[in-house]
């Protein structure tokens, strides 16, 4: 089981050192990976733990990946109906090619109204769009030449895919999963329906003629109980997961080492 944390890319926690830090620290500890999350639009009501303040995720993994030589880079989840699609691919791309093809991209439809009102992108068609934006980034990366909107261009620089996770709530994300994706990404999910949804996906995979992925799993262990943590994290592989990412509330270095400490316990 791979084990990965969250980075505060939001608050006053998200400064260029800080974020860099925690990820030093991260890879210094072992773990597989490092997540960023995605807001772009924050509507002052609803601000509080970050008072809006929001580093792009795809920019703060580059600058994460310039902190580190290991670690792997996620962000959980990118929300595809916000960006356009074609620069949102050639971004992903880069940022793949760049850290060494250490990227895992989460994605998904998105759901807070005011952004999307921001934005002035429709909210109905988030799903729509969503399997746009999948649909060329699997064609990108499966070629150097690409057509889109009858004009052929070349897509370099193409390096390895990254693991796409599709994230959201049955069934829909399972379905797009299973047509688009390389696996689940849910949220703060029990080993137990995490069980009974990874039958539901296995099932849409096979109807789509395509191989399962496993899930990875974000939400928080028991770190205080080092015997409860592991055994909730063998329930998590045994449930279908490969990887969990354990959430982090921290106001500085300090704090976040502590958790990182019984975190990385949990690889031995």
């Amino acid at each position: 089981m791979h084990l990965g944390t969250t980075i505060r890319n939001m608050g006053d926690q998200s400064t260029p050192e800080l974020m860099g830090r925690c990820a030093e620290c991260a890879e210094e500890a072992g773990l597989e990976s490092v997540w960023v999350v995605d807001h772009l639009a924050i509507p002052p009501d609803d601000a509080e733990g970050s008072g809006g303040r929001y580093v792009d995720p795809l920019i703060a993994l580059a600058w994460l990946a310039g902190a580190t030589r290991r670690i792997r880079l996620g962000v959980g989840v990118l929300v595809l109906p916000y960006r356009p699609a074609l620069p949102t691919v050639k971004q992903i791309g880069s940022l793949q090619e760049l850290s060494g093809e250490r990227l895992i991209l989460g994605a998904a439809v998105g759901w807070m109204a005011p952004e999307f009102r921001a934005l002035g992108v429709d909210r109905s068609q988030r799903g729509r769009l969503t399997d746009a934006v999948l649909d060329l980034l699997n064609r990108c990366f499966a070629g150097d030449e690409v057509t889109e909107n009858g004009q052929a261009f070349l897509f370099r620089p193409r390096p390895r895919k990254p693991p796409v996770l599709i994230g959201g709530g049955p069934p829909h994300a399972l379905r797009r999963a299973a047509r688009y994706g390389d696996g689940w990404l849910p949220m703060a999910l029990p080993p137990e329906k995490l069980a009974r949804h990874m039958a539901t996906y296995r099932a849409f995979c096979e109807e789509a003629g395509r191989d399962p992925g496993p899930a990875t799993v974000m939400g928080g262990l028991p770190l205080e109980d080092p015997v409860a943590a592991a055994e909730r994290l063998a329930e998590y592989e045994e449930a279908g997961a490969e990887r969990f990412v354990q959430g982090m509330r921290y106001d500085g270095i300090d704090a976040y080492r502590a958790v990182l400490e019984r975190l990385a316990g949990l690889n031995g």
